[in-house]
């Protein structure tokens, strides 16, 4: 298939993607939301308001650098730091003498920011390497045969027919570090210039990307797998970007047919959906997206170079 054969040209154009994206992360940094800074959240709709006079209301409370923006076409969110008891008064007093309806009202404390923050970290590395264990087992070797020493010692003689399945498993942690980045490097852009935050809504969508881009990947590397063995019990030479390039046409389909319905479902629930789903909607379309190129034009690719670098060793 054209795709391995063109592999060093979708290898460039990862690499500028990546790049970028850890640039722009490393530059900007990520916009944290409550969950992880702490702080007050307040969610109220104000038929008659605007950000203008709402701000001039607020404006007489010592808030700090407090954010205000509109949600729809009368809801409001207001962000500040943790108010005291005298102040969450008086700031929901303020909002109600402007005719607003408070939806919502919480606070976060900055230690249970921090151990959020934490434990989310804690969760995607964790989530990455269960993966990377849960590939090296299901692709090990399959049992060719058995023998029996004179003294009674079975061996087992396993064949991987020439790609360990550590190594499958490795290019699978490469694919799925390009699906988290890209939707990261996108929220630190939309962070800078349009004030997008991140939450624990953010973190859910990125285990939701491992979970659904490491399928796909899945998907290929077991027909890569199949035909391996098929070559094998016929004696039969192939070279391994023929074979791999076998697998990609065999699923490309199914895989862009796939991702395109689940963007479908996304797209609607991130113009139709509530207003607070709309990142955790939007992250998601950005790692089914990247997912989808990884799995076809990076990590089969990869595959190639990587057992070819390893026959010439």
């Amino acid at each position: 298939m054209k795709i391995v054969k063109y592999k060093k040209i979708f290898f460039i154009i990862t690499t500028i993607v990546v790049v970028l994206s850890i640039g722009v992360t490393a530059f900007f940094g990520l916009k944290l939301g409550i969950d992880f800074t702490g702080g007050t959240l307040v969610e109220f709709d104000c038929q008659g308001c605007s950000k203008v006079t709402i701000d001039e209301a607020l404006s007489g409370y010592d808030l700090g650098e407090y954010s205000l923006r509109q949600s729809g076409e009368r809801g409001f969110v207001l962000r500040t730091k943790t108010l005291e008891s005298t102040q969450r008064q008086e700031v929901l007093k303020t909002i109600s003498e402007q005719g607003a309806t408070v939806n919502n009202f919480s606070e976060v404390g900055p230690t249970i920011g921090q151990e959020l923050k934490s434990k989310a970290l804690w969760a995607i590395g964790l989530v990455m390497l269960a993966i990377v264990l849960f590939i090296a087992f299901a692709f090990r070797p399959p049992v060719v045969r058995t023998e029996t020493s004179k003294t009674g010692v079975i061996t087992v003689i396993r064949d991987s027919h020439g790609v360990s399945s550590w190594i499958y498993g490795l290019v699978a942690i490469v694919a799925l570090a390009h699906d988290v980045l890209v939707p990261v490097g996108i929220f630190a852009l939309l962070g800078h210039f349009v004030g997008a935050e991140v939450g624990v809504l953010f973190v859910m969508a990125l285990l939701a990307i491992l979970g659904y881009s490491v399928n796909d990947t899945i998907v290929v590397f077991d027909r890569v797998r199949e035909h391996l063995k098929d070559n094998a019990d016929h004696n039969r030479e192939e070279d391994f970007g023929d074979t791999v390039g076998k697998a990609l046409s065999e699923t490309i389909t199914r895989s862009v047919n796939t991702s395109f319905t689940t963007l479908i479902v996304l797209l609607a629930l991130y113009f139709v959906g509530p207003v607070v789903t709309q990142n955790f909607a939007l992250t998601l379309i950005a790692g089914v997206i990247a997912g989808t190129y990884s799995s076809i034009f990076l990590a089969s690719p990869l595959l190639v170079v990587i057992k070819k670098w390893r026959m010439l060793k």
